[in-house]
């Protein structure tokens, strides 16, 4: 073998325990008893440190190109890379141009070559007018189609009415494509008083999670119609909750992710002002954080991803501290792992439950069959963790373009000490080129 990893904790499919992982030629090729493996390079974990598959998030906004002053490929990443993360599926929006048709996606993926430290794949959009590009881009190789209901922030990505919605679904189920989406009711929230100020009080009152739950209520309304496969993204709203599980029960093809910030903030604690906690929907009230912890452990809710949607400070309205003003979107790919640690071990869920969420059932949802599971067959990728070391987030110290961020002077537990990409161990000091490679639909 290549290689041999010998971890004294390391969490499998069938639960925690210690083994020897081995590796050829990129890939897991056993799974054994701790020392009964050896190989050409043998490296032994600390005490301390725990082997988890490589993270997967599904969620990331690296707004490149056209807009990597916001972030890019390079310092995406990177960031990743320092916080687990070895596969990440980019967002179509934020970019220019978004990743609507064909030629846009091989825009992309020019931008992004030669420049990514993990492995990556893309997401389309489903926008007006291009219901004829789903089936090229999904023939293409990309994960599934993203949609807003509302506006999206960015007047080159504009969302779906009610017939483009049930359009786009009838389309995709004819080729069973996954549908994912913003679900926010614009009507609900244009009915609501307007954000502006530096209350965050305001802001909340501006997106209630009424909005969330009647566009939700819509998406499984025409799921169960038309037969489309759909995702929910970043649920914030606990309420919503009973509408999933009972929509699943009766057969509906539906999963749902909620993010970090939603599992580590709550609104009565966000000081007015403090703009780099605005995101849509927003941080709601801590009952309702609780809410959805429950939800993740009662598996309806299926994944935990950042909608890493960073921007320049400049865009953050810090100097105002007006939300009414300020990008929506909260920068966290480096420290989702950290911040899910922290809130899961404080609620009795062990890092079993953090690989599923923000590896397993992430890389399932999409297809990568190879990826998120220290596995015979899979892809050996691995983060090397230590659940009981603390820090404080310091923003001028993470890997993210700019120094924003919602956790910094936040105190977390567990430290990413090493990220492992297809046998080789990322190195973020030396310069070295990275050799993360794209990734298709699993298919094509």
């Amino acid at each position: 073998m290549d290689l041999v990893l010998r971890a004294p904790r390391a969490v499998t499919p069938d639960g925690e325990r210690s083994c020897s992982v081995g590796v050829t030629g990129g890939r897991i090729t056993a799974v054994e008893d701790y020392g009964a493996l050896t190989g050409d390079r043998v490296v032994e974990l600390r005490d301390d440190e725990v082997l988890l598959p490589g993270l997967v998030d599904t969620h990331v906004h690296v707004n490149d190109p056209g807009r990597s002053d916001w972030e890019g490929f390079d310092t995406a990443t990177r960031a990743a890379a320092a916080g687990g993360v070895t596969t990440l599926v980019d967002m179509p929006l934020n970019s220019l141009p978004p990743t609507v048709d064909v030629a846009s996606l091989d825009v992309k993926r020019r931008a992004a070559a030669g420049r990514i430290a993990v492995d990556v794949g893309f997401w389309g959009g489903a926008v007006p007018g291009n219901r004829g590009e789903l089936r090229p881009l999904h023939e293409a190789g990309v994960f599934g189609f993203k949609c807003f209901l509302l506006h999206s922030g960015v007047d080159e990505f504009a969302p779906l009415d009610e017939a483009g919605l049930e359009e786009a679904m009838r389309e995709l189920a004819a080729f069973d494509g996954l549908l994912i989406v913003h679900a926010e009711d614009a009507d609900t929230i244009d009915a609501a008083p307007a954000a502006h100020g530096r209350a965050y009080a305001d802001f909340l009152g501006s997106r209630p999670r009424d909005a969330e739950n009647t566009a939700i209520a819509r998406v499984l309304d025409l799921a169960r119609r038309t037969g489309a496969r759909v995702h929910i993204l970043h649920l914030a709203s606990g309420d919503a909750v009973p509408l999933l599980a009972q929509a699943r029960a009766d057969g509906v093809r539906v999963t749902a992710e909620t993010c970090p910030h939603y599992l580590s903030f709550v609104a009565e604690e966000i000081r007015d002002g403090a703009t780099e906690f605005k995101c849509c929907p927003p941080i709601r009230e801590a009952g309702n954080r609780e809410r959805l912890w429950r939800a993740l452990g009662d598996g309806v809710i299926d994944c935990v991803v950042t909608d890493h949607s960073p921007c320049t400070p400049d865009l953050k309205r810090l100097d105002t501290g007006d939300f009414g003003d300020a990008w929506g979107g909260i920068a966290g790919l480096q420290v989702g792992l950290p911040a899910v640690w922290t809130g899961a071990r404080a609620r009795g869920f062990t890092l079993d439950d953090v690989v599923r969420w923000m590896a397993e059932r992430p890389a399932d949802q999409v297809g990568l069959s190879r990826k998120g599971h220290i596995a015979v067959g899979c892809d050996a990728d691995f983060a090397v963790f230590a659940p009981d070391e603390a820090f404080v987030v310091d923003r001028t110290r993470l890997r993210h373009r700019n120094p924003v961020s919602a956790y910094h002077d936040r105190a977390l537990a567990g430290v990413v000490r090493a990220s492992w990409l297809r046998g080789r161990e990322i190195d973020l000091e030396s310069g070295v080129e990275p050799f993360g490679e794209f990734l298709t639909r699993e298919g094509t």
